[in-house]
């Protein structure tokens, strides 16, 4: 069993989660614990409090910790990945869980990185909205007419090969919108969020992470990690720079999956809240790749009991 770890990213966040978890596995009680340690604040409030769930600041360590308090609770059951790869913030789950840093290092870094992005999107609020159509050559075909008129608009995420999301200035996305409706595409989606994250309107935040990130010191990898940035694995000695880049720069989810399952992973197990990635995952992987998802206690003892079985033969 070749297995891939899928690390959820920011919006996949629901209030309650995680706590079920809390109250059943000491070892994931023990991650959660320490990560409101190095916070300063219950990070179990955060989770169990609708508005703050909701923020950036708050949202950001608090998934990383359930997801990091999950590998934990999986102990020895989690045979050794083939490679790992997370959306955006899920990124951070994934270097911590292939050994570039500590849990006490990342939850640290996220609690800064977290602050920097809410401040920065607070004060350039944004729009995003999902483009659902298999041309993408079109849409971003689009969307260079549409920079070319002045517009402050980019593609963000690359989910899937036909899933899109674009981000920038509320107004110049609308007629961004518009325009690409006019060219042939027939549903777009918009997100609740009031930031366009992966979008050069996060400059600011960019710089203060990278100033952040100048004084961290990352191990080497124990396995692959596919960056969003770059579209092809981790180098350690670029985490930083990678890193940075990331906050303004689209994601490449769909091509890392692609890769992923191309080096020849045949079980994908998605760790964290929601089940975001495992839905991106039926529209890449094949249908004879398992596919699991790990985000409350029935979907944990699922997945262990299914790789315990596994390594029985």
């Amino acid at each position: 069993m070749k297995v891939g770890l899928l690390f959820s990213g920011q919006g996949a966040q629901q209030v309650d989660m995680g706590m079920d978890l809390y109250d059943a596995l000491p070892a994931y009680k023990e991650r959660i614990d320490q990560a409101s340690q190095v916070l300063g604040y219950d990070l179990t409030e955060v989770m169990t409090d609708e508005v703050k769930i909701k923020q950036t600041e708050f949202a950001q360590p608090a998934i990383v910790a359930m997801s990091l308090g999950i590998l934990a609770a999986l102990g020895d059951a989690l045979p050794k990945p083939t490679a790992a790869l997370g959306l955006s913030l899920g990124e951070y789950s994934a270097l911590t869980a292939a050994g570039a840093m500590d849990f006490d290092q990342v939850i640290a870094i996220l609690k800064d990185r977290g602050h920097y992005m809410q401040a920065v999107g607070d004060k350039n609020p944004g729009k995003m909205v999902a483009v659902m159509g298999d041309d993408q050559d079109l849409i971003v075909r689009v969307f260079k007419e549409c920079q070319d008129k002045g517009l402050q608009v980019w593609p963000a995420n690359f989910n899937t090969f036909s899933q899109l999301v674009i981000g920038g200035v509320t107004a110049d996305v609308e007629e961004a919108v518009g325009e690409l409706l006019a060219a042939g595409i027939k549903r777009t989606i918009d997100l609740p969020v009031t930031g366009a994250f992966h979008t050069p309107l996060l400059n600011e935040a960019a710089e203060q992470l990278g100033s952040r990130l100048s004084s961290e010191k990352f191990n080497n990898l124990d396995y692959l990690v596919y960056s969003n940035t770059t579209a092809k694995p981790f180098e350690s000695q670029e985490i930083k720079e990678v890193l940075t880049k990331q906050i303004v720069s689209p994601t490449y989810f769909a091509q890392d999956l692609q890769q992923m399952v191309d080096a020849g992973v045949d079980t994908l197990i998605e760790i964290g809240p929601g089940k975001t990635l495992t839905k991106f995952a039926k529209k890449i992987a094949p249908k004879e790749i398992e596919r699991l998802n790990i985000g409350d206690l029935t979907s944990f003892e699922e997945t262990k009991a299914f790789l315990e079985d596994a390594a029985k033969g």
